[in-house]
């Protein structure tokens, strides 16, 4: 190999080793000269309780017998299901999931089915889409009858 060549390849290595050494040197003098990190923040407080509804309507378990008088606040929208999450949690295997979902639409009170096996119930009427309910009202979800109270 002629010797010129060599020189070449020699500086050329001597420039890329250079340019290593120029980038462990800066990112030592980043971490050295880097803010000083920030203490954790601290959890979020607790989600207060909910509110009770402004009209008072909860739902009450009428059957099955065992579950009688247990109540349920009907707040703007509420999940009924047996599901830990939901705000209705019933604990009936005839019961979806996700069984259906009470709001509140321009004031006024709505339950839907939301796909559940066995089907919601109004006052024996099979629901369908979103109808609105009243005090009085009945719902049946699964084995599980609730009435609209106050």
């Amino acid at each position: 190999m002629p010797e010129s060549l060599l020189r070449i390849l020699n500086g050329c290595l001597l420039v890329v080793l250079g340019l290593f050494l120029l980038r462990v040197l800066r990112a030592v003098w980043v971490q050295v000269n880097a803010p000083p990190l920030m203490p954790p923040a601290p959890p979020p407080a607790p989600a207060p309780a909910a509110a009770a509804p402004p009209d008072g309507l909860r739902f009450r378990v009428i059957e099955p017998t065992e579950q009688r008088g247990r109540t349920y606040d009907l707040a703007d929208e509420v999940t009924v299901g047996r599901a830990p999450g939901c705000g209705v949690s019933i604990p009936d295997v005839t019961v979806s999931q996700l069984h259906a979902r009470v709001f509140r639409r321009d004031g006024r009170l709505f339950v839907e089915d939301l796909g559940s096996t066995n089907g919601t119930w109004l006052n024996r009427t099979r629901v369908g889409a979103a109808v609105p309910l009243k005090r009085g009202d009945r719902v049946q979800v699964g084995s599980t009858v609730l009435e609209v109270a106050r």
